[in-house]
């Protein structure tokens, strides 16, 4: 498919060391799009921002972390004084740390929420307003956020996770309220079983094995797939909000 409409523009990827953000800032850059790279390894954004470049693309790492104001605002600045305004945010930062509740593991908890919500909004209170002025200049502009199918099934031991990915959808929902009659497009995309670096984080053998089980049995989808979506979504006529997707494997929907 012609994702023609997307040269030009300026993009914001978060989590793009790895998984769905690495395999979407290269599909944008790969479509015209300069890609400003956030995430905290330093120097795999140097590598995914030197393939970039070497396929013809542009892109500008900035080592990041989501859950820290000050790195945040600091990566903001950089991106503007590099790029100028952002039109296309996404927020792919993520961190998934299943374990029982009973377990009592509020050192995960506290990581899930300052990631995967907090770290969200920090990203968003830095890049609205440069969404805000595209849209009042007549130019397309959006925020994705890459949320989960946890934000509606449930699954045991994957409670807070399922709730921070909840929250993230419904904080997608409340921002387009706000954001829309602005002409500022908001979609949420919810994968389910994706094959990113998710799965590395567990310390629950148990848990981690049954996640290696699902993908045996379901065939789990691509960091790409996801990426596609992405583009597909914001490349739309930018009076068209695909507000809201839900990408499962075919065995899994």
């Amino acid at each position: 498919m012609s994702y023609d409409t997307l040269a030009g523009r300026t993009a914001v990827v978060t989590g793009a060391a790895s998984g769905m953000g690495e395999a979407t800032a290269r599909l944008l850059a790969s479509h015209g799009v300069r890609v400003a790279l956030l995430a905290r390894r330093a120097e795999r954004l140097a590598e995914l921002a030197a393939t970039i470049e070497a396929a013809g693309g542009q892109a500008l790492p900035v080592a990041a972390d989501v859950t820290d104001d000050a790195s945040v605002d600091a990566a903001a600045e950089r991106v503007h004084t590099a790029y100028g305004q952002v039109d296309l945010v996404v927020n792919s930062a993520g961190v998934m740390l299943p374990n029982p509740v009973t377990d009592g593991r509020a050192d995960e908890w506290q990581r899930m929420l300052d990631t995967n919500v907090a770290g969200a909004l920090r990203v968003v209170r830095a890049f609205t307003p440069d969404l805000i002025a595209v849209a009042e200049s007549g130019r397309t502009a959006d925020l994705v956020n890459i949320s989960s199918i946890g934000a509606h099934i449930a699954f045991p031991g994957y409670a807070v996770y399922g709730a921070t990915k909840a929250a993230l959808t419904y904080l997608s929902q409340s921002l387009r309220t706000e954001l829309g009659p602005r002409d500022v497009r908001v979609t949420n995309i919810e994968p389910g079983l994706t094959d990113t670096e998710l799965g590395d984080h567990i310390d629950n053998a148990e848990m981690a094995g049954q996640l290696d089980g699902m993908f045996d049995a379901l065939t789990g989808l691509a960091a790409d797939d996801i990426a596609d979506l992405v583009a597909y979504t914001t490349s739309r006529a930018r009076h068209v909000n695909l507000r809201q997707a839900i990408v499962l494997p075919t065995r899994q929907a």
